[in-house]
């Protein structure tokens, strides 16, 4: 019996779930494994009468590592979903390494007192995964994730070096509230607030937070203003695809949201410091999201297109090419689907193929990677057929 533990319960972790039981081919056995077990019992409650899948459910904590190899050692999985917090993949990369067990996340890794996300920490496991002779696959998600297959893609069947790629994150939904993140907040907004880079000409370029703009109109959603942001991806695309000169990640936002972000910073809300308030010590940042909307509510009331993807600049057979791959996703038909809005179903969509790729074997190397390291055309043909269908223009307009 093939089996996965699904580690988290979110808005993510919920959309992962549901697809790995329309999936039970392949997941006949799935684990719910988060610290709140009624949230995961009652997914169990909603998704077991519908599917072949066998769903079991279990209290853990994330952090605690003895915690994890138990549960991982009474169930056996064939591989462990990372879908809880950034802060808990390295727990959980021990938990795999000591129990022999593949390992699939969305985020890489970041430390809890700063909010600084790379690659350094995970990559330092390499080793130890191949002499385990079990797989990690980080970032299978959408972004990083399913841009890194695009490039991946793109290198493999359209070009012979690829010299610039931009990546585009366009969400134009709506969900009526003046301010709310589609994501985990205190993860959303840690990556927002944070110093923007790029890397051109083989040098890491810092800019301020959104202090570059451009204006670019996206199918399905029409024009909107996007920012340059430091992205996970950058790092590894900059490594693993030939040829590159220069590559950046560009997300949208409405003014509404800025503005808020603004007052909110400027006021000391998005601090990480922590500080007293009547004699307990909290964290600023955390404390706002939980008086912020859980995103795992927005699904309902949620209108509008996500349109996410790469455009590609380079080199076949001598000649200049542009090559844009790119996904258009509904809200409102993913909420029609899973219950939950489009953000949350573009990564959770990709984070069960990835898991899937390992489970099937059509992805089979020991060590840690990233997933454009792998062949990315099983994970493209997938990607059709689970829900987020991508789409081609070989005349796309350029970001200047």
């Amino acid at each position: 019996m093939k089996k996965c533990m699904i580690i988290g319960c979110g808005g993510v972790a919920s959309v992962a779930i549901h697809k790995c039981c329309q999936n039970s081919e392949v997941f006949e056995g799935i684990m719910i494994a988060s610290r709140t077990k009624s949230k995961c019992d009652a997914l169990k409650e909603k998704l077991q009468p519908t599917t072949k899948t066998v769903i079991e459910t279990a209290q853990v904590d994330a952090d605690n590592v003895d915690e994890l190899i138990a549960l991982i050692e009474s169930y056996k999985p064939d591989v462990v979903l990372n879908l809880a917090l950034p802060y808990q993949d390295l727990t959980i990369m021990d938990a795999c390494l000591a129990t022999k067990t593949h390992y699939v996340d969305t985020a890489n890794y970041e430390p809890l007192d700063t909010a600084k996300f790379e690659y350094k920490w995970q990559w330092a496991y390499r080793e130890k995964f191949e002499k385990a002779g079990i797989t990690a696959l980080l970032g299978s998600g959408f972004d990083p994730g399913v841009t890194g297959v695009f490039s991946a893609y793109a290198m493999k069947h359209h070009f012979d070096e690829i010299n610039y790629i931009d990546i585009l994150d366009c969400n134009g939904g709506d969900h009526g509230y003046p301010f709310a993140t589609n994501f985990n907040p205190e993860i959303n907004i840690r990556e927002v607030s944070a110093k923007g880079s790029y890397m051109e000409d083989g040098k890491w370029v810092e800019t301020e937070p959104m202090e570059i703009k451009r204006v670019y109109n996206f199918k399905g959603v029409g024009e909107k203003d996007m920012y340059l942001l430091h992205h996970e991806e950058l790092e590894s695309l900059a490594l693993n695809i030939k040829g590159i000169k220069r590559i950046r990640f560009f997300m949208t936002f409405g003014q509404s949201y800025l503005t808020h972000l603004k007052c909110l910073e400027n006021v000391g809300m998005t601090s990480i410091e922590p500080i007293m308030f009547e004699g307990k010590e909290i964290v600023p940042l955390q404390f706002l999201k939980a008086v912020l909307p859980d995103p795992a509510t927005l699904g309902p009331r949620t209108v509008g297109k996500t349109n996410i993807g790469c455009i590609f600049r380079g080199k076949k057979d001598g000649k200049d090419k542009t090559y844009y791959l790119y996904n258009i996703c509904d809200h409102q038909e993913c909420y029609r689907e899973v219950g939950s809005q489009a953000i949350s179903y573009t990564t959770g969509v990709p984070a069960m193929i990835g898991a899937m790729m390992i489970m099937t074997g059509q992805w089979n190397k020991a060590g840690v990677y990233n997933i454009e390291e792998f062949d990315p055309d099983p994970f493209m043909e997938a990607l059709n057929k689970w829900g987020l269908p991508w789409e081609e223009d070989f005349e796309p307009v350029l970001v200047d």
